[in-house]
């Protein structure tokens, strides 16, 4: 018997893996444009933007956008930790390089699903969701009340579902007469 999985598994499992990720600071669902940046205090930011939920014939593909994200510094606020280069005028590199590495860790998270079961892996019912295809990650830069940079990308979640029709609440009497 498969344990279907639900929208809030697949949903709580990306904030996990977020969560557990040592770089990451907060991690949000939800439209890009509702989080409050100037409110914000902890980055790097893991947003979780869902976008639709596809049927095939053995599961449902969960897609999403995620973006990871970090603030950029201007020359004028650095010290002298801060400073790598003369010519630079800010990190913006450095945060891409970051930021870039961490997409790449959660999308091989996903890939090697392993590492977030948290039963026995030669469990075919273990909480186990795989990436599906391949993924085409796009910088950003944007100014909101402050700098913002890092990566977009697309994500799909495959999770098995049986369908099953046996189990749907409604009355005995269905929809056919």
């Amino acid at each position: 018997m498969i344990t279907n999985k639900t929208y809030n598994n697949v949903v709580n499992t990306l904030k996990n893996i977020g969560d557990q990720h040592e770089q990451i600071a907060t991690v949000t669902t939800g439209d890009i444009f509702d989080i409050n940046l100037e409110k914000m205090e902890k980055f790097a930011l893991m947003h979780i933007n869902p976008v639709n939920v596809t049927t095939g014939d053995f599961g449902l593909t969960y897609s999403f956008q995620i973006f990871i994200c970090d603030l950029v510094s201007e020359k004028a606020n650095w010290t002298e930790a801060n400073i790598q280069s003369a010519n630079n005028l800010s990190n913006e590199q450095e945060v891409l390089s970051e930021t870039l590495q961490i997409s790449v860790d959660i999308i091989s998270m996903l890939r090697h699903s392993e590492h977030q079961s948290t039963q026995n892996v030669d469990d075919i019912n273990a909480p186990v969701y795989f990436a599906d295809g391949q993924q085409t990650l796009e910088p950003f830069t944007e100014r909101f009340d402050n700098l913002l940079t890092g990566w977009v990308f697309s994500l799909d979640v495959l999770v098995a579902n049986d369908f099953n029709a046996c189990i749907i609440p409604v009355t005995a009497g269905g929809s056919g007469e």
